[in-house]
């Protein structure tokens, strides 16, 4: 991770590089942080709520929180492609997988399908007068 690498506190930056048919990760959305993607090689393909688009060196993207920010960088093409994805770095974040249902928060050790929910007082003594 580049921002850790730099010693930063409040911005994250990261650099990868795909192989044709490979992804940064799974479509995906965060509360508690914003997401760019600058493209630095190569022609990959993004995936928003808007649909697919390939995109070009040196486009840049911001992925607000929340659903509206939801994105997916694959490189569909024949040829390597490089991007530089930067964060906010704030605490809690979590991740929610549209297409799968999971659920990830960075202070958890798993992550856990929507599905799985309790109730607020599951497990809880409730109170009484």
């Amino acid at each position: 991770m580049l921002g850790t690498l730099l010693g930063a506190e409040a911005l994250g930056a990261s650099i990868y590089d795909l192989e044709p048919g490979e992804s940064v990760c799974p479509y995906h959305y965060e509360h508690g942080r914003e997401e760019w993607l600058v493209v630095l090689a190569g022609r990959p393909t993004l995936r928003t709520p808007d649909g697919e688009r390939r995109v070009e060196p040196w486009d840049a993207i911001c992925f607000p929180e929340g659903p509206g920010g939801a994105h997916k960088v694959t490189n569909r093409s024949d040829a390597p492609a490089r991007v530089l994805l930067l964060s906010t770095k704030g605490q809690p974040v979590v991740w929610v997988y549209p297409d799968s249902g999971k659920l990830g928060v960075s202070s958890a050790e798993g992550f856990f399908r929507l599905a799985d929910a309790v109730g607020y007082w599951d497990g809880e003594e409730p109170v009484s007068d």
